[in-house]
């Protein structure tokens, strides 16, 4: 695991050492007032057994992004794309190759200060570890409306991969759990009428000929996989509108036999169909996930590109074997 600590107002020098066990003190600052967050990535092997990464300058921007919302003090480029770059050389022999899986990346830092009082940290750590995954999602996911719990609000740290989000979520989703659902679509803070995410996932519907995905408002996460979709559906042609994205919209579209496909995207999953949603204990069933035209090509395009079995267009692959593109 690659391990730098900030301490008197600088990042001193990284390490990579053996993976293990932290000593912490019990007064740790994280601990008590939760200034912790992270990022999630994936390394693929491509076809000529080089490891590569999707998009890690942009996952880099993200945790910064979350670092300054969080009063925390934020990562130079250098240290988080060299510290990367090296761990995962060393770890690339863990790099799966069976389909759907990967070696997942996480990326993540906190507060350390042996301190009890509420004031911004001074000190932190930032560490990387990395362990081989499978596929996220095994099968399509019958998720719940959630109309009494919110994920995130207005002013609040909803586009941040802070880890409090994490937290907060997990009592809905063991009771949504409890009652036969995989997940949750969480709505908004106010009115819960608009759609944001879908559990730890941004969320596409397909209506017609339109491709819709709640608009980015400050409580919703700026996902990288969410980006690469919108970009790799315009340019194939379809319409894209990235904007509220009402329930009742959604329960009638179902109704009328227009909501052809939705799915979450995210690093973990890539691409999860969503099989049903249910609403005020109505269960809509959507079409077979295998007959659908967008979430699947979605999928694998994306993955072929990871994999290095595509090309790709938009210099989005890291190749770490290769010099850096001028």
């Amino acid at each position: 695991m690659l391990v730098v600590d900030y301490d008197n107002g600088k990042w001193l020098t990284p390490e990579i050492l053996p993976f293990g066990s932290l000593q912490l003190s019990p007064s740790t600052f994280a601990l008590h007032y939760g200034q912790a967050i992270f990022e999630g990535m994936k390394a693929f092997k491509n076809p000529a057994g080089e490891a590569q990464l999707f998009r890690p300058l942009d996952n880099h921007k993200r945790l910064n992004l979350s670092a300054e919302r969080m009063g925390m003090a934020t990562i130079p480029e250098d240290i988080f794309m060299d510290g990367l770059s090296a761990l995962i050389q060393l770890d690339k022999d863990w790099i799966p190759t069976k389909a759907g899986s990967a070696l997942y990346i996480r990326p993540f830092m906190f507060a350390t200060d042996d301190f009890v009082g509420v004031r911004p940290a001074k000190q932190f750590k930032f560490i990387i570890f990395t362990c081989p995954v499978n596929a996220y999602y095994p099968k399509p996911l019958r998720v719940k409306v959630e109309q009494k719990y919110v994920r995130a609000f207005d002013g609040g740290v909803g586009y941040a991969k802070a880890a409090g989000n994490y937290g907060i979520s997990m009592l809905p989703t063991l009771e949504a759990n409890n009652q036969g659902f995989d997940q949750i679509i969480w709505t908004d803070g106010k009115t819960h009428e608009y759609v944001e995410e879908s559990g730890t996932m941004n969320v596409f519907f397909v209506m017609g000929d339109k491709i819709i995905t709640p608009e980015l408002d400050g409580t919703i996460l700026a996902g990288i996989t969410r980006s690469s979709c919108i970009t790799l559906l315009r340019d194939k042609g379809y319409e894209v509108e990235e904007r509220k994205v009402a329930v009742a919209e959604l329960v009638q579209a179902a109704e009328n036999g227009i909501l052809t496909d939705a799915f979450g995207t995210g690093t973990a999953a890539i691409i999860a169909k969503i099989a049903s949603f249910s609403h005020n204990n109505i269960e809509y069933k959507l079409p077979a996930p295998e007959n659908r035209e967008v979430s699947n090509w979605l999928y694998k395009t994306l993955y072929d590109m990871q994999t290095g079995n595509l090309p790709d267009p938009y210099h989005w692959i890291k190749n770490l074997n290769q010099p850096e593109r001028s």
